[in-house]
């Protein structure tokens, strides 16, 4: 039985409607450049391949991959080719500065190599994926080069540095397999892309004046002026109560299995509902249990818990080890009886948890950074 992913790689060029939609966008860059290269912002390149190949978009979301088919993960990318390749950034490591300014050499890329793919697997975790691809849109002058690549784990057995600038600022180095470089100043680490055999040519005729295009085809038409927001709110997975430094209690939170009292599953988590939550958004959470379903389509029930109603502090499922199996095992990858500590989520660049209310007996869980984070969210 072939699985998702190769089926994927027999048929993806016979999309018409992907790239003829790629064709007509890419045109309208006029909209934003004069430069002959289109212009095609990188979440549209995301909603289009999600649209026209029914994946699930998790591009909003703070782990590896911007789409899910099936059973694999794609990380979908739009970028200017030069000589038919481009070196570009696949992750950031802005909350880890300190730890790695102290490394340098094999000792950086190694740590490098094992955050990154830490960060891949919790993610296949999130997701329940077991298999991934990178998905290009690569950018020429009047053309759109579209393709396919590995998307590896970083074999850290093989890594062998290149060189480092003389600044010291540009560490590079090779797995055996593909080219990274490390940017110190930004934290951020790149992998080099560059096209293979096998692609799609999309020849692009840019629009000279897209507004007038754009009037033609809408003369008749009205916009809608308004959006429905979604409900949501967003939830801490560390403790608000110390102001100075974020922690991740051990006898608490994320490691309530550790409480004393009362015997606990060691998978007994709870997400923390601080009262600010309760105070702006009183009628969020039902007064009962709810359905919660998790990024991977498994769905839990779930409570509140921990106090009286209207101060209730935490989330849990129904059984409360369900949850922390997710969370714990799955996505942090703990050993059981091993703590979460803030540098675990660090680590995967995550901090906080959005629950989308879908209906009144009905939420939806994903995981947020700082792009949508509780700090923000609260301000």
């Amino acid at each position: 039985m072939p699985s998702c992913l190769k089926n994927f790689l027999n048929e993806w060029q016979q999309n018409n409607q992907y790239f003829g939609m790629l064709r007509l966008l890419a045109g309208l860059s006029r909209l934003f450049s004069e430069n002959e290269v289109p212009y095609l912002d990188y979440r549209i390149a995301e909603n289009v391949f999600c649209k026209y190949y029914s994946a699930k978009n998790e591009a909003r979301h703070c782990h590896s991959f911007d789409a899910k088919l099936e059973n694999f993960g794609i990380g979908i990318k739009t970028f200017v080719l030069k000589n038919g390749s481009s070196v570009e950034k696949i992750a950031e490591f802005d909350k880890l500065k300190s730890e790695l300014d102290l490394l340098n050499g094999l000792d950086l890329a190694t740590k490098l190599a094992e955050f990154r793919n830490r960060r891949i697997e919790a993610a296949e975790g999130i997701l329940n994926v077991n298999e991934k691809l990178y998905h290009i849109v690569g950018r020429q002058k009047n053309l759109l080069k579209v393709f396919n690549y590995p998307y590896e784990l970083i074999d850290i057995e093989n890594i062998r540095i290149v060189d480092n600038l003389p600044n010291g600022n540009i560490v590079r180095f090779h797995d055996g397999k593909n080219f990274y470089q490390f940017n110190r100043s930004k934290s951020v680490l790149e992998q080099e892309f560059s096209c293979p055999r096998i692609y799609k040519d999309v020849e692009v005729d840019i629009i000279a004046d897209p507004y007038e295009f754009l009037e033609e085809c809408f003369k008749e038409k009205l916009f809608p002026t308004t959006a429905n927001e979604e409900e949501y709110i967003i939830l801490p997975l560390y403790s608000t109560r110390t102001k100075k430094k974020k922690i991740v209690p051990n006898k608490s939170g994320l490691n309530q299995w550790n409480a004393k009292g009362r015997g606990r599953d060691e998978n007994e988590v709870y997400i923390p509902v601080p009262q600010p939550i309760h105070k702006r958004h009183p009628n969020f959470f039902p007064k009962g249990s709810f359905k919660l379903e998790l990024p991977n389509g498994s769905v839990l029930s779930a409570r509140l818990c921990q106090g009286k109603l209207d101060k209730k502090k935490g989330l849990m499922s129904n059984p409360n080890k369900d949850l922390g199996k997710w969370i714990l095992r799955d996505v942090l990858k703990k050993k059981i009886g091993e703590l979460v500590t803030m540098e675990d989520l660090d680590v995967l660049n995550i901090d906080s948890v959005k629950i989308a209310r879908v209906s009144a007996e009905f939420f939806k869980i994903t995981f947020s950074n700082d792009y949508e984070s509780y700090e923000k969210f609260i301000s």
